[in-house]
């Protein structure tokens, strides 16, 4: 009889912990999820500030058609085509403001000022909401790869969790530029 008492205890026991980790799971696979929609947030909001400031005339022709184009894209892009989108918006926006006197002429203008603090910020949200979500990924994939998750499917039907791998360097030049 006691032998009974104490399988039904460690059944019990085993039945907890998997009910644990698949609730962990499932909240690791909530936080990836919050975490992708402010990496969205915080690409949107760079490529549509490099958007008014390409469209604004404040920059030459050259500057604006590249940094239009390229914000554009990223926008617009399809979710394979996305990180890559966003790495040649990194690229032109390094492009652009390579130069402290391209920034400074631009700061000098009316309105431009305004402009380069919302880019400015904008753009430094980008690698901190990328590597939120990384980590968040990289945590969701360490508990899916145990033996128990896989043997008893208790990640459900969920997709396997992919990080966001993309250029996101911001200019040197414009990380100076504060409010």
């Amino acid at each position: 009889m006691s032998t009974w008492i104490w399988v039904g205890v460690v059944v019990i026991a085993f039945g907890l912990y998997l009910s644990w980790t698949a609730g962990r799971l499932d909240r690791l696979h909530a936080r990836i999820d919050a975490a992708r929609a402010a990496l969205d947030a915080a690409l949107l909001r760079r490529a549509s500030g490099a958007l008014e400031l390409a469209t604004s005339t404040m920059l030459d022709p050259a500057a604006s058609i590249l940094m239009y184009q390229a914000a554009h894209a990223a926008r617009t892009a399809q979710e394979d085509a996305r990180e890559v989108a966003e790495s040649e918006l990194s690229q032109a926006l390094r492009a652009v403001f390579a130069e402290q006197e391209q920034l400074e002429a631009l700061a000098s203008l009316p309105g431009g000022a305004e402009a380069l603090v919302e880019l400015g910020e904008a753009v430094r949200r980008v690698p901190m909401a990328r590597r939120f979500h990384n980590d968040s990924v990289r945590a969701a994939r360490a508990v899916r790869r145990h033996r128990i998750v896989r043997l008893f499917r208790l990640a459900g039907r969920a997709p396997f969790p992919l990080a966001f791998e993309m250029d996101d360097e911001p200019p040197r030049t414009l990380e100076a530029v504060r409010t």
